[in-house]
């Protein structure tokens, strides 16, 4: 063994068990059954029972089932204020934000619903295009002299 191998640690045999070997005569301890027992299922290989509580009511089935998911809920990316002026101020967008500036900005990705939030200062005329917005983005909007405009969320189907 190389000192490399040594000072990195690949090789520690002071912190290793030794493999238990089953099955070389009763000598050993771990002859015939190899410790298993006698037969049945946990005598077999290949065979774990987890969950299983010995007949008691297991513990996921106790405990009580709480929440509820919507699964015709839409998701929206928030999009805030804050961001929308670091991006203006790095170049990667300009006054007018539109869905498709922002996912090549890479703030949203293409498949994402855009809702504009009102977290940080909005820049003086503004004009956004999103699928949502809150009430307090919209008046921050009008308030800086900007616009909004309200953008379908279904996909447009290109035809053939």
């Amino acid at each position: 063994m190389s000192e490399i191998t040594k000072a990195i640690g690949l090789f520690d045999y002071k912190n290793t068990e030794k493999r238990k070997r089953v099955g070389r005569g009763r000598g050993s301890g771990l002859g015939k059954t190899c410790g298993r027992g006698q037969k049945g299922q946990k005598a077999r290989s290949g065979v774990s029972i987890t969950w299983f509580e010995g007949g008691q009511t297991p513990l996921y089935v106790r405990l009580p089932r709480r929440g509820f998911n919507n699964i015709f809920r839409t998701e929206y990316k928030p999009v805030n204020f804050l961001q929308i002026q670091s991006y203006i101020a790095s170049g990667k967008l300009t006054n007018k934000v539109t869905i498709e500036s922002l996912v090549k900005a890479g703030v949203v990705g293409k498949n994402d619903l855009v809702k504009i939030l009102a977290k940080g200062e909005c820049p003086k005329g503004l004009k956004v295009e999103a699928h949502a917005f809150s009430q307090s983005a919209i008046e921050e909007i009008t308030k800086s002299g900007g616009s909004h405009t309200l953008v379908s969320k279904l996909k447009e189907s290109q035809p053939n």
